[in-house]
């Protein structure tokens, strides 16, 4: 069974950046309560046109957990927007 919440909560993440097709790959993020999450796989990464700005999709897991990361790029914030938790 899996349990999805739609968050809107600003992150700390490190992210690698480099040259090539996927310039900025997250590695780890921090939430507001303090714990960290360290991303064993980055799936899809895309940007997405909103308004004037792009912001930059990331979906990654953890191994048990998967996740929805935007980096806003007018603002430099990074944000969790989706968590789904698998039970079992």
């Amino acid at each position: 069974m899996e349990t999805e919440q739609l968050l809107d909560e600003i992150i700390t993440v490190a992210a690698v950046f480099s040259t090539g097709h996927h310039p900025c790959k997250p590695v780890k993020f921090k939430r507001k309560n303090g714990h960290e999450v360290h991303i064993s796989e980055v799936g899809l990464g895309y940007p997405v046109p909103r308004g004037t700005r792009a912001v930059h999709v990331f979906d990654v897991t953890d191994g048990q957990s998967e996740y929805r990361l935007e980096f806003d790029a007018g603002t430099l914030v990074w944000r969790l927007v989706r968590e789904v938790a698998y039970e079992g």
